[in-house]
């Protein structure tokens, strides 16, 4: 983890899931001699600020910023109030997101504008705000969580699926146009975790799922998920894939795609 002395990492979705998860295991392995700055988003502040406790980093060394990952226009003036703080962004981890389980036939148009927005267009406005400081300062590591469903399609997740698939075709290209100034871009895949993320899914009006899905309640500990991927990042990967035996679907679509698209219409439930 030395790789993340000293360095400003920004983590948004830091409320709870995943990006909770980030913000605790960086800070697990922070002490004097290897100390870290964090800074925390999401829209819940009291949220943030649960989190920002639990780290037990001296309040100097945690900037709770509150944010909606929609709210394009704020951007500028969230990069600016943390460059103020801190003077520069080292990390950036892109993991705001929320998924979807409906059908394409039942799903309002409202509900891909809403999951394209949050998971793709914030993503990506945010990543533009942040680039100007980190071409100046000649580095800085981009961590964009997608996920299998952004590798594949799965049912119930025709909007999810391709609001992550669009992260692949921008980030990569812009990791060839940044590569040479010194920026890295790692993109992780995470199957099966077990966070609330199903149970904030939208359904087919936009409401809120509210339900813990099978797989995900099975699925990998965030903690053990959230090591493998500071490894990943420590060691520049540009993609990882991590979770159980669903991420043998990517190599599926690759190799053998008529036989992962059997699986996949066959398949029923979360």
């Amino acid at each position: 983890m030395s790789v993340f002395t000293q360095k400003v990492i920004w983590i948004t979705g830091a409320s709870s899931g995943i990006g909770e998860a980030i913000a605790l295991e960086l800070s697990r392995n922070a002490n004097e001699a290897h100390p870290i700055k964090l800074v925390l988003s999401a829209r819940r502040a009291d949220e943030l600020e649960r989190v920002a406790r639990q780290t037990g980093l001296p309040a100097a060394d945690v900037l709770v910023l509150p944010m909606d990952v929609t709210d394009f226009g704020a951007f500028s003036a969230h990069v600016e109030r943390v460059r103020h703080h801190f003077g520069r962004i080292d990390y950036l981890f892109l993991n705001a997101g929320i998924s979807q389980r409906s059908t394409v036939a039942e799903t309002d148009f409202s509900v891909y504008q809403r999951l394209m927005d949050v998971n793709f267009f914030g993503t990506i406005a945010l990543t533009k705000a942040v680039l100007p400081l980190m071409l100046a300062q000649r580095s800085g590591h981009l961590v964009v969580t997608s996920s299998v469903a952004g590798k594949l399609g799965v049912k119930y997740r025709s909007g999810y699926c391709a609001s992550k698939h669009a992260l692949h075709g921008f980030y990569d290209a812009l990791r060839a146009e940044t590569h040479s100034a010194g920026l890295h871009i790692t993109i992780v895949c995470p199957g099966y975790i077990r966070t609330p993320i199903s149970l904030q899914a939208l359904n087919a009006t936009g409401q809120v799922h509210g339900k813990m899905d099978t797989n995900q309640e099975k699925g990998m500990a965030p903690d053990v998920f959230t090591r493998r991927l500071l490894k990943a990042v420590s060691r520049k990967k540009e993609e990882v894939y991590i979770g159980g035996p669903e991420t043998i679907g990517i190599y599926l679509k690759r190799f053998l795609p008529g036989l992962l698209s059997r699986i996949l219409r066959n398949r029923e439930g979360a």
